[in-house]
């Protein structure tokens, strides 16, 4: 089975950086996808990013784009969330999850197979 650890969430200023990784265990396929999602109190999840394994191909929602950066270690099976500019509002808990046997070639908005268990960020103001 599939198991995702992020880690890397803290508390951050306004204007400062993090990044998050995702590690990723028990995957077979060759091909798949991981996506980064958010969730604020009392807010929907949302999804802001989502990248290939191979890293070729990557995308953004418009609330981070500009000010985060996915990339992808295959050999390491991380994907990493850098994110720059912090603003208050990004404050949430942010999620990894992956899907398997999908060679990505486009954005990807689930259904994702398997999830990490979140990490917190929170920036202050």
């Amino acid at each position: 089975e599939v198991q995702l650890v992020e880690s890397g969430g803290g508390l951050v200023q306004t204007g400062g950086s993090l990044r998050l990784s995702c590690t990723a265990s028990g995957i077979t396929s060759a091909d798949y996808a991981i996506g980064w999602f958010r969730q604020a109190p009392g807010k929907e999840r949302e999804q802001i990013s989502c990248v290939s394994n191979s890293g070729r191909h990557s995308y953004y929602a418009n609330s981070v784009k500009g000010r985060f950066t996915v990339s992808s270690d295959n050999a390491k099976n991380t994907v990493y969330l850098q994110m720059n500019s912090l603003k208050p509002e990004d404050t949430a808990v942010y999620y990894c999850a992956n899907v398997g046997d999908y060679p990505m070639d486009g954005p990807y908005d689930g259904p994702y197979d398997y999830w990490g268990q979140g990490t917190q960020v929170t920036v202050s103001s």
